[in-house]
C-alpha cells in the first residue's frame, strides 16, 4: 500500500481542547498510530498538523519496512458493556450522579473519560 493510500483511509482522529497552565490549545493524535502526534493553537491548526504528521510517521514505517496499523473498525462496537462493581461503589456513584443531576449513565461515561 502506498503513502496516499494509507492517507486516505479512515483513521480516528481524537483532538481535545487543553487548558493548562501554558495557556489553551489543541493536542490531536491518531488512535491507531502510536505516538502520531501534533498541538496547535486552534482545531484546525492541530488538525492540519496531525495530517502532517501522519504522512511522516507512515513514510517513516514504509521506509523501514515497518507495518503500518490499518483503522480499527469502529462499526463492531456497540457503545454498551456490563461492569459488575461493588455495591458500596454503585452506591457512591448514583449519589455522585444524583448530586450532579444526571443520570448514572452519564456520570459515569463522564468519569471513564477524564
Amino acid at each position: 500500500m502506498t503513502l496516499q493510500e494509507y492517507m486516505n483511509l479512515p483513521y480516528n482522529y481524537i483532538i481535545k481542547q487543553i487548558v493548562d497552565e501554558s495557556g489553551v490549545y489543541y493536542y490531536a493524535s491518531v488512535l491507531e498510530l502510536d505516538g502520531c502526534q501534533s498541538t496547535g493553537d486552534s482545531f484546525d491548526e492541530a488538525y492540519e498538523g496531525l495530517r502532517e504528521a501522519m504522512e511522516g510517521w507512515i513514510e517513516t514505517k514504509l521506509e523501514n519496512g515497518f507495518p503500518v496499523p490499518l483503522p480499527l473498525n469502529t462499526e463492531k462496537y456497540s457503545g454498551k458493556f456490563v461492569v459488575r462493581l461493588p455495591k458500596s461503589l454503585h452506591q457512591r456513584l448514583a449519589i455522585e450522579a444524583e448530586k450532579e443531576g444526571i443520570s448514572l449513565n452519564q456520570y459515569a461515561l463522564y468519569k471513564l473519560s477524564s
